[in-house]
Parts: structure tokens; C-alpha cells; sequence
């Protein structure tokens, strides 16, 4: 198999990976009880997550659901699907079932401050994850990867393997977590003669969304030779639309998550680099946070959890096939 074959495996492999996991989880995480089984139990847990076809909501999400059926407790699970009027919706629905605690991941950090005083009048404890919201008063506690340092460090190695550069930059306005990430990459390289940014393109940290983005931006003519994106969804979906225009070998593609198939772009030299965030991580630490809440005990308000560069150099170290 030859180099350009072989890449294009590589992409059409992980393109289906993507959407057979997708339509496998489609079905549970719509509107289903993630114990519906269970026996009535002590507390009841309610989780709204930005998307679930993201498998890194799914792995923080198990983490917390199987420290949840140890408690003997409920988890109910709605996926939003990125529509943040349905997020308001489906907390609304959870605020009426009596839900004891409310994990969220905000579709739009700004939104849910209506729904959240609401859910606070009730006692009902918030613990948010993955990306702001727009009041952290909201929240008795909040729970992040470190977003901006994960710009800053596909920044810092952008800037060591080139002097000059044209870059597009994936971005997903409405997720505080993605306004982080893609300021903490510009903050670095801002400043640095031969930098320039091509273009800002809105995807929504999705990869059905950036690739017809950026084919568009190559359809126009873009001139550019390197790609930042927000999450590895959108850095999927940018390395699909490069080789389907056979130009993947002259653009570079940076992305955040470590993800499998981030990962495994990165081995074949599809990709040149991602930051590792740690889902299992971020999910134990939010079910240790919701028991000392539901206990009476002590918390820290805001958890910070670290984020480290991925590379050729040393993708191997972080597990090709699984999340870190």
C-alpha cells in the first residue's frame, strides 16, 4: 500500500469508527434513564452534556454513573445534542423528576443562568463540567481541563516547527472552553513576525461542520498551511477535508482531546500534534465532588485538571487505541 493510499485507509477507517459509534449511542442517550432497571434508590443524579455523539462525555459520564450505582443511587442522562434551548428543556424536565444533583456541560456558557437560579431555589446541588458557565456563583463547584494551557502548548510547539505560517483556526463560540483554548494558542504566537492568521472558522467542535467548512475555504482559495482546532472532532473532520483534496501532506493540523483517532493521525503523520485531556480523570473527581456535596463535606470550588502535549515523539505513551 502506498503513502497516499495508505493515509486515505487511515481517514476512512476513523470516519466510520465515528459514525458507527454514533448511531450506537444515538438511541441511548436520547431521552433514556441511564438506570431505568434500577431499584429506587437514595439520591438521584442528573447529567446534561454538551453532546453525547463525543465519546469524551460518554467516558466521564461512565465514571460517574458507576460511582453512582456503587452509592446505590440513580443516574438520569439527556443529551442536548449542542441545542442549547433543548438543554434548558431537559434540565427543566430533571428540576421536575426531583433530581438531587445536576452534572452539566453547558451548550452555550451563557444560557443556563435562568435555569440554574432556578435549580438552586430548589437546593439541588450544580456541579459543572468540562467548559464554563457564564456565573460560576451558579455552581457549587466547577470542574475544567485546563483549557487555555492547551492553546498555550500547541502554541509553543507550533511555533518551534515553523518561522512562518498561515493558519486557520477551528473555533466554537458558544463553549467558554473552546474561547479558551483558541486564546491561549493565539496569546502565544501573537506578535511573532511571519504569523498569520488566515481565517477564523466557526464549527462548533464538530466534525460534520468543519470539514464542509474548510472544503469551502479551499473552494475560495484560501491561501493558508497550517490548521489549529479547538477539539479533534473538528481536527478529524479538517484532516479528511486536506486529503480529499490531496493537500494533507503540505498542511499542518494541531487539535486538542488526544483522542484514539487523533492519536492514530498523529502516528501515520496526519496530524501534527493534539493536547491530551483525561476524561476518566475529570469524571472520578466530579463523583468524588458529588458525594463530599451530597455529605455535608468540604469542596474546592474550582478544579483545574492538567493538560499535556501530544506528539509523534510520544503518542505511543499515551495509548494509541484508547482514551488517556
Amino acid at each position: 500500500m502506498n503513502n497516499k493510499s495508505k493515509k486515505r485507509f487511515w481517514i476512512v477507517l476513523i470516519l466510520v469508527n465515528i459514525i458507527i459509534l454514533d448511531v450506537m449511542f444515538s438511541g441511548i442517550y436520547g431521552k433514556t434513564d441511564y438506570s431505568l432497571n434500577q431499584n429506587k434508590k437514595t439520591h438521584l443524579i442528573g447529567a446534561s452534556y454538551m453532546t453525547m455523539n463525543n465519546e469524551f462525555y460518554k467516558i466521564l459520564s461512565e465514571e460517574i454513573s458507576a460511582r453512582a450505582e456503587a452509592e446505590g443511587d440513580r443516574l438520569v442522562l439527556r443529551d442536548p445534542a449542542l441545542d442549547a434551548g433543548r438543554q434548558i428543556e431537559q434540565i427543566r424536565e430533571m428540576l421536575d423528576l426531583d433530581i438531587d444533583v445536576l452534572v452539566v456541560a453547558p451548550v452555550d456558557w451563557q444560557s443556563l443562568e435562568s435555569i440554574l437560579e432556578d435549580a438552586r431555589a430548589e437546593g439541588i446541588l450544580i456541579v459543572v463540567v468540562d467548559t464554563n458557565v457564564s456565573r460560576e456563583d451558579l455552581a457549587d463547584c466547577t470542574i475544567l481541563s485546563d483549557n487555555y494551557n492547551a492553546g498555550v502548548l500547541i502554541g509553543q510547539y507550533f511555533l518551534k516547527q515553523r518561522d512562518t505560517a498561515k493558519v486557520v483556526v477551528m473555533t466554537h463560540e458558544n463553549a467558554k472552553s473552546g474561547q479558551d483554548r483558541v486564546q491561549g494558542f493565539m496569546d502565544t504566537i501573537k506578535g511573532h513576525k511571519g504569523i498569520e492568521i488566515a481565517d477564523k472558522i466557526e464549527c462548533e467542535g464538530q466534525l460534520e461542520i468543519a470539514m464542509p467548512k474548510l472544503q469551502e475555504a479551499i473552494d475560495n482559495e484560501l491561501e493558508f498551511d497550517s490548521v489549529f482546532c479547538l477539539n479533534d472532532l473538528a481536527g478529524v473532520g479538517v484532516v479528511a477535508a486536506l486529503e480529499e483534496n490531496r493537500i494533507l501532506d503540505k498542511i499542518d493540523v494541531y487539535g486538542v482531546d488526544a483522542s484514539p483517532d487523533s492519536k492514530a493521525l498523529i502516528k501515520e503523520n496526519m496530524m501534527a500534534a493534539s493536547v491530551a485531556q483525561f476524561p476518566s480523570e475529570i469524571g472520578t473527581r466530579t463523583a468524588d465532588v458529588i458525594y463530599k456535596l451530597l455529605n455535608g463535606e468540604e469542596i474546592e470550588k474550582h478544579i483545574l485538571v492538567p493538560v499535556k502535549l501530544v506528539t509523534k515523539d510520544n503518542v505511543e505513551d499515551f495509548g494509541i487505541d484508547r482514551w488517556q
